[in-house]
C-alpha cells in the first residue's frame, strides 16, 4: 500500500511538530483514497500532551460535516511524538479504531506512515505503508 502527499504537507507536519515540542501535535488528514489532498491541524485536548494525543472533537464535526457536504474525506490523522519513536505506541494501538485510516507519526524531523487493519503486523493494530511525496504542481492545495 503506498500514501501520496506533497512534500509542502510533509514540511508542514514537521514544523507543526517542531512547534508544539515537548507536547504532541495533531491533525486530520483529508483527501481520496490513498492520496492527502489537505493537512488540518487540531487542538490536542489530552490531559497530558506530553505523551498523549486527543484530536479536539469539534475538528472531527467539522470535517465530517464537510465530508457529508461533498467536502473532502477523512483518510487519516498525523501526531508527533517527542521521544523520537517513529512507530505507532500500545497506547495508539489501543485508540485506533481498525478502519484502514492511515496514521503519519513525526519524530525528529521524520515520518513515517501506517494503516490501521485488523491483523496488523505492529500490536496486532498498524501496518507499514510506503509513502511517496511529490512537488505541487497546481498551487498549495492543503492547509
Amino acid at each position: 500500500m503506498t500514501l501520496c502527499i506533497s512534500r509542502q504537507h510533509l514540511a508542514q507536519m514537521v514544523d507543526y511538530a517542531k512547534a508544539a515540542h515537548p507536547k504532541e501535535c495533531c491533525g486530520l488528514l483529508l483527501g481520496e483514497e490513498c492520496r492527502v489532498l489537505k493537512i488540518l491541524p487540531a487542538a490536542n485536548i489530552a490531559e497530558d500532551k506530553h505523551v498523549r494525543f486527543e484530536i479536539d472533537p469539534a475538528a472531527l464535526l467539522s470535517v465530517q460535516k464537510s465530508e457529508r457536504e461533498g467536502g473532502a474525506k477523512l483518510i487519516g490523522y498525523y501526531h508527533s511524538h517527542p521521544n523520537g519513536r517513529l512507530e505507532p505506541s500500545q497506547t495508539d494501538a489501543a485508540m485506533a479504531a481498525q478502519d484502514g485510516k492511515y496514521w503519519l507519526i513525526i519524530a525528529d524531523g521524520q515520518l513515517s506512515a501506517w494503516v490501521t487493519s485488523q491483523k496488523g503486523r505492529l500490536h496486532n493494530r498498524f501496518d507499514p505503508v510506503e509513502m511517496i511525496s511529490k512537488v505541487e504542481t497546481h498551487g498549495p492545495s492543503g492547509h
